[in-house]
């Protein structure tokens, strides 16, 4: 395995921007690459991919040193160690609620000694049985685990789940949290910001990255000028839309 370029920007205190992924075609991701992101997350969760295009669009990513993180559907082993087979730079896991929950990733996510991994080196992450048997290691070293904490529950533990080591990325959901407050989609609502600023306290106290999502540039650079540093930029269909109908617009006023 490669060295994680985005797991050392991170570490380096950089801001890595990445828009979430549902198109299976690969050339996407190639130019996301060519617009400058960090990273893109291949969606599993809300988008209609699977494992098998997600693996090609990790290969497209890997092409054009763009790293590519796939978000799980739910917290569950196999997920999570099928995501990392595939040879990608990191996962993201939605739905954290308690420390239990955040225990789980990494033991999902890492090999012995740290975690219960399953083993083999047969998967594009063991480059087919060419990397040796020592690759467990480079892969536990190099892996990215960001954990979605995105509703009241999950916010009130989040002091609790800051503290289990090997999660990288605390990605705060303001969408899902909206929801859990009752005020669904309104991710500006002062109880939403309020949460998350404190939020954002919480996990760089604890020298943990903090991530969230916005669809626009101005709302970007409010949570980076907050703290947070891993931005999910947009999503792939909400991008060609907005550029759809921007054009569109400029024809027809």
């Amino acid at each position: 395995m490669q060295k994680n370029q985005l797991k050392q920007k991170l570490k380096n205190g950089e801001v890595v921007l990445g828009p979430f992924m549902n198109c299976a075609y690969p050339a996407f991701i190639e130019i996301c690459a060519l617009a400058g992101f960090d990273f893109a997350v291949i969606d599993l969760e809300h988008g209609p991919l699977n494992i098998l295009v997600a693996e090609d669009l990790c290969r497209a990513a890997d092409s054009v040193a763009l790293a590519p993180v796939v978000r799980v559907s739910k917290n569950d082993a196999p997920q999570i160690q099928r995501a990392l087979d595939i040879g990608s730079a990191g996962i993201q896991v939605p739905q954290i609620e308690t420390v239990t929950d955040a225990k789980i990733v990494v033991q999902s996510a890492k090999y012995n000694p740290i975690g219960s991994r399953g083993l083999s080196f047969g998967t594009r992450a063991g480059a087919y049985t060419a990397a040796g048997t020592n690759i467990t290691d480079r892969l536990n070293a190099e892996s990215l685990v960001v954990v979605h904490v995105e509703g009241k529950r999950g916010i009130e533990n989040l002091s609790e789940i800051v503290t289990v080591p090997h999660i990288d990325v605390i990605f705060l959901g303001p969408y899902d949290l909206s929801q859990s407050l009752g005020i669904p989609g309104q991710v500006d609502h002062i109880q939403v910001v309020e949460l998350m600023q404190k939020a954002v306290e919480i996990i760089r106290s604890a020298g943990k990255a903090a991530g969230t999502f916005t669809n626009n540039p101005e709302t970007a650079q409010k949570w980076i000028d907050c703290g947070i540093q891993y931005i999910g930029l947009g999503i792939d269909v909400s991008i060609f839309l907005q550029g759809c109908q921007a054009l569109v617009k400029a024809v027809r006023g």
